[in-house]
């Protein structure tokens, strides 16, 4: 690991002359950059050896960068209590709508339960998720992190409601109406006839097959966490205390 925080250590002992060094200000601001830097450095190792290890339960696996950052936010959330169970559904809407995006995980077995299609809002985009929005009516997709909530029975049949965690990014899921349900332009036939998922009003709509299923094993205070590269800020600043 000391390669990787070389680069690092170099640019802070460049950045003070030799008497700024015998300051203890800058002498404790140094030290805790660098034990910050060593503790990121630790935490994305055991994230990337959780990931080589993964039970893929013969499924794909989501790519590193996506379930590293879920998986920060995971711990951050569980950490504070915002989450209590330990399983982890990762969306990475970074993909096509026509490939399964959606990965349920117990991080308790490190195994993969679910790999799932998944729709994102019809404003959202087509095949490719590309738009985003917090605002009711907007029929777009949210980002960022959830904590799973209640099952109800809507018009969609057994449903899944979503707490947002991030301030302006998700936060009106709930009054949104931005729930998990079941939805039959969810499958492999509606690609085929549409040559692409068909998508919702800006929920996360899932097979009607699995819809139970996932539901049932996600609900009452998991972590939900949604994907998308253009996502630019960490949860830390947004997140809902």
């Amino acid at each position: 690991m000391i390669y990787k925080i070389y680069p690092l250590l170099v640019f802070l002992l460049l950045s003070f002359g030799e008497d700024s060094k015998n300051t203890p200000e800058l002498k404790n601001t140094t030290n805790k950059n660098i034990a910050k830097v060593e503790k990121n450095l630790t935490v994305d190792a055991k994230i990337e050896s959780i990931y080589k290890t993964l039970d893929t339960n013969n499924f794909n696996v989501p790519e590193l960068k996506t379930f590293t950052e879920a998986l920060k936010g995971f711990y951050l959330l569980k950490e504070r209590g915002i989450v209590q169970k330990n399983i982890l559904t990762l969306i990475d809407f970074s993909l096509s709508s026509n490939t399964k995006r959606l990965w349920v995980i117990d991080m308790t077995t490190n195994k993969i339960l679910f790999n799932s299609l998944v729709a994102h809002g019809r404003n959202t985009g087509e095949e490719f998720a590309s738009a985003f929005s917090n605002i009711n009516s907007s029929f777009k997709s949210s980002l960022g992190f959830y904590a799973t909530g209640e099952i109800y029975r809507g018009k969609h049949g057994a449903s899944l409601r979503l707490d947002g965690l991030e301030r302006g990014l998700n936060d009106n899921a709930r009054e949104r109406g931005v729930v998990m349900h079941g939805a039959d332009y969810v499958s492999e036939s509606f690609i085929r006839d549409h040559k692409r998922l068909g998508r919702s009003q800006g929920c996360p709509a899932l097979p009607v097959e699995l819809t139970d299923e996932i539901i049932e094993t996600i609900k009452d205070k998991s972590c939900l966490y949604i994907y998308h590269p253009s996502r630019s800020f960490t949860m830390e600043e947004r997140l809902i205390s």
